[in-house]
């Protein structure tokens, strides 16, 4: 699953994900290199801010993907509030991350997710999530 552009709504400079590895009812797995030239690297680490849109980029490419095998448009959600976020280190340029989302609780359009982010193995980072999705198609909802 290559074209991560055609699952979300975010462009350019502000894609937070390249690859998305898997997609089911309650997870999603991406993969992102981390390049020099990102907005969020500073001093050649990758941000806490890059970090957390990268976990929500991460819930909109599953979303993105299931709605593309319906033939539904892509949703576009908002992050709502982000809880317990825990970032034990920040990736360097050259990093390949690994960031999987599990589904905890879903009500109408609002999705709570539980987000971690790994690089060989170790965790970096990790949260809760609520994302608020504004779809004009009811059955999707991340």
């Amino acid at each position: 699953m290559k074209d991560i552009l055609a699952f979300i709504p975010q462009r350019p400079p502000f894609v937070m994900v390249d690859e998305l590895v898997a997609a089911d009812s309650n997870t999603g797995t991406t993969k992102f290199k981390v390049s020099a030239d990102n907005i969020f690297t500073v001093n050649g680490r990758l941000t806490e801010p890059a970090l957390v849109e990268n976990m929500a980029q991460t819930a909109a490419a599953r979303i993105g993907y299931i709605c593309s095998q319906k033939k539904e448009p892509v949703p576009v959600g908002f992050i709502g509030a982000v809880q317990n976020l825990h970032v034990m280190a920040l990736p360097g340029v050259g990093d390949e991350l690994e960031t999987e989302i599990v589904i905890k609780n879903q009500v109408f359009d609002i999705t709570v997710i539980a987000g971690k982010i790994s690089c060989n193995g170790v965790v970096l980072a990790q949260c809760e999530m609520k994302i608020f999705i504004q779809s004009t198609n009811k059955s999707a909802i991340v």
